[in-house]
């Protein structure tokens, strides 16, 4: 489990919250689940990446039959030998076959069968980033889903970022009334009435990126709403406050997504103990991770979701959203801040969906976004791909930087839906 790193003055969710949810979780697997899990877990050396690949037809229909000479894996641009494949078939209980993923150069060409599997499906409520406005469209769809259409032989748990969980159960009641005493949680909300207007995405490009256009934006924009004169002094004044806006608004997103993707990896790191299929529900409105540490975690997520057997379901709460500027988000100190903040919206909006999107392709999942039915899109996400591929390559010289992946298949008529990137963490760096 990634530490999650608090900062000085900063309110932080603590960390109990997130051992006493795991406690419930395996208190509840305890009470409900059937025999532990016998299949060994996937294992892999110090230096190999998992990626887990699915291959889908014209009409989207899963492909099975592949093996792995149909297969090329290029990282940096650069093909990559495959040293383990398998082949997963999710309807039944894949044991022989994720057993087999451990052995390097191991190619079963086709899924074992087994017994139908039993199904463990998490649904996670990213309270820290849902609003109120988008958490309770999900709610209703989350709760009507639960009544009218989760097979009663799933095992369910209803989870929220911050410490909400109903356990694993099979009592829909106890689950509906878990997802509709969610509440936001504004520990690390941006509030875009302040003054300065600073949101994470605008405090990454002053902070990190040194873009002085938004900077000088910003200060224009903070001499208005602060009442400064513009002079000199009160320039210099404007400039300050800015300066440690965006430090605070950066504090604030980096524990964001610290917190949301320690919290995830936690959650799979237990799912993966229990047997049968796993499926991880994330809704959200997404959050931004622009750094490289946050691309790190992220790949830390997708380690372990590929480990254990987790397939990554993701929905954006917020359905058919508009990029245009709200009356409450607007500012009215000059030209240059109202264009700077027409040009970012629609950027930082669709920034904030590329860690659901990188998660959920990542890890065979399916990423359901820019539509206004959530009961028919979390339908979707209860069930994952029948086949999935699980590709193994060992990295020569892990350099500590982020590497690009690209999965190709010989056949014509198919689409490849991969892991996109991974970090080579070096190995003392590793834990």
């Amino acid at each position: 489990m990634a530490t999650l790193s608090i900062f000085r003055g900063l309110p932080a969710v603590p960390q109990f919250f997130l051992v006493l949810c795991v406690a419930s979780l395996l208190a509840a697997q305890q009470q409900e689940a059937p025999a532990p899990n016998t299949r060994p877990a996937i294992k892999a050396n110090v230096n190999e990446v998992l990626v887990p690949v699915v291959v889908r037809d014209g009409q989207g229909n899963a492909v099975g039959n592949l093996e792995k000479e149909n297969f090329q894996v290029l990282d940096n641009g650069k093909p990559q030998v495959i040293t383990g494949f398998t082949i997963i078939e999710r309807a039944t209980e894949p044991t022989g076959a994720i057993a087999s993923s451990s052995a390097p150069g191991s190619s079963p060409n086709t899924a074992q069968p087994a017994s139908p599997a039993q199904r463990f499906v998490v649904f996670l409520f990213d309270d820290l980033n849902l609003g109120s406005s988008d958490l309770p469209l999900a709610q209703k769809a989350a709760t009507q889903l639960l009544e009218a259409s989760l097979p009663a032989s799933d095992t369910v748990a209803v989870l929220s970022t911050s410490g909400s969980n109903s356990g694993l159960t099979r009592d829909r009641a106890k689950l509906q009334q878990a997802i509709l005493n969610i509440r936001p949680n504004t520990i690390y909300r941006y509030v875009p009435q302040s003054c300065p207007n600073v949101n994470y995405y605008a405090a990454d490009q002053i902070v990190d990126k040194h873009d002085a256009m938004t900077l000088q934006a910003a200060v224009e924009d903070t001499l208005s709403c602060a009442g400064l004169p513009n002079d000199p002094t009160g320039i210099q004044a404007a400039k300050q406050m800015v300066e440690q806006a965006a430090d605070r608004a950066v504090a604030m997103g980096e524990q964001t997504y610290r917190t949301d993707l320690g919290f995830i990896q936690l959650v799979i790191s237990k799912m993966g103990a229990l047997p049968g299929q796993h499926i991880l529900i994330l809704i959200s409105p997404g959050f931004l991770t622009p750094s490289g540490e946050a691309m790190a975690l992220a790949s830390q997520v997708l380690e372990m979701a590929a480990r254990n057997n987790v397939i990554i379901n993701a929905i954006d709460s917020r359905g058919l959203y508009t990029t245009n500027l709200e009356s409450g988000e607007r500012g009215g100190g000059s030209p240059l801040a109202a264009r700077v903040q027409n040009q970012q919206r629609p950027i930082s909006m669709t920034a904030d969906e590329g860690v659901m999107a990188d998660l959920a392709d990542g890890s065979g999942g399916t990423y359901l976004h820019n539509r206004n039915n959530l009961e028919s899109g979390l339908t979707t996400l209860f069930s994952g791909p029948k086949y999935l591929y699980l590709l193994a390559f060992t990295v020569a010289k892990p350099d500590g930087a982020y590497h690009g992946l690209k999965v190709k298949v010989n056949h014509d008529g198919l689409n490849v839906q991969a892991r996109r990137g991974y970090f080579a963490l070096k190995s003392d760096s590793k834990k």
